[in-house]
């Protein structure tokens, strides 16, 4: 049976003339590492969930990228952190919101699923949760990142919020800064078997307000998986994300209309999505290990392996 795994690092507005050539090497290493890891677990054999959470673990301990370690800085100062996973075989899912000080959150998003006996759990609840299963919590010195904190410092004294480098003010105004990407890493998987996994984790927005969660933790919007369709992992301006039910949107198209994986992701991204003003992008994998990137932003750091040979690590459009 043939195996594919697709991952992501955030889309946005990503171009030659923001990248130098030190970037575009950090972002190939760190793409590429994390898919060597995931994929060597489903030419083993292994399975989709494992592939998915060993990838996206190699992300968030990457300070360049919006998860984990690379955490963006709240309007408090924080560090906080969202993750999801969702098994297709099962359908069984777990959800982690507002964290802080979880080195890895897709482990914790895992350990929900596998073992509260619940879906979704946040904040102060979340990490009660992560002590009693042991999981060993970070310093905040560990998530400190001076790009990110400069990020933070330009604007905590305004209404703005952004969005990994985007600033928008509460009422949705654009700042002056086209120089915005979406800072979210996700995975999706088909093993061996057949199986599919989904999962997707973020550090948020800069100055972010009210304990604001996007759509990478809310399973259907963010991150689905389901072996009779596809798998899902989002990255964008959440809100619209959530509003459009993204991830279940495509699986759907797939499921009640027998739309291809291709034909589902262009309809929900660049048609559905555009017209509310949402940005951003999916990867995505169905039953049959066909796995795609769709993204109607100029970009998006993403990376896809498969038993056909095909690999591919890009970053433009």
């Amino acid at each position: 049976m043939a195996h594919t795994l697709v991952i992501h690092g955030g889309a946005g507005n990503i171009t030659p003339a923001m990248m130098s050539k030190e970037d575009e090497q950090a972002y190939t290493e760190g793409l590429q590492a994390a898919l060597n890891k995931g994929y060597d677990i489903l030419a083993k054999g292994g399975a989709a969930m494992d592939a998915v959470v060993a990838a996206i673990t190699v992300l968030e301990d990457n300070p360049i990228f919006n998860a984990g370690r690379g955490a963006v800085f709240t309007k408090k100062g924080l560090n906080e952190m969202d993750a999801a996973v969702m098994n297709g075989k099962t359908l069984g899912a777990g959800a982690i919101a507002g964290v802080r000080n979880i080195k890895n959150p897709i482990a914790l998003a895992r350990e929900v699923m596998d073992h509260s006996g619940h879906v979704f759990l946040s904040g102060k609840g979340a990490s009660e949760f992560a002590l009693s299963r042991g999981f060993t919590q970070e310093p905040d010195e560990y998530f400190f990142n001076k790009l990110r904190y400069d990020q933070w410092v330009e604007i905590r004294d305004s209404d703005f919020y952004q969005l990994d480098h985007k600033a928008d003010n509460l009422k949705g105004a654009p700042a002056p800064n086209p120089d915005h990407k979406f800072g979210t890493v996700g995975a999706v998987a088909c093993d061996e078997q057949g199986n599919l996994a989904a999962g997707t984790s973020t550090g948020g927005m800069t100055n972010k307000r009210f304990g604001r969660i996007g759509d990478s933790p809310v399973i259907g919007a963010g991150t689905y998986a389901n072996n009779a369709t596809c798998a899902i992992s989002c990255t964008g301006h959440g809100e619209p994300f959530i509003q459009s039910v993204v991830a279940h949107d495509i699986s759907c198209l797939l499921e009640y209309k027998g739309l291809s994986l291709q034909e589902a992701c262009d309809i929900v991204v660049k048609d559905k999505l555009v017209k509310i003003g949402g940005e951003g992008g999916v990867i995505a994998v169905d039953s049959k290990a066909n796995g795609l990137f769709c993204f109607n932003s100029a970009g998006m750091y993403r990376a896809m392996k498969n038993s056909e040979g095909i690999e591919e690590v890009a970053y433009y459009g």
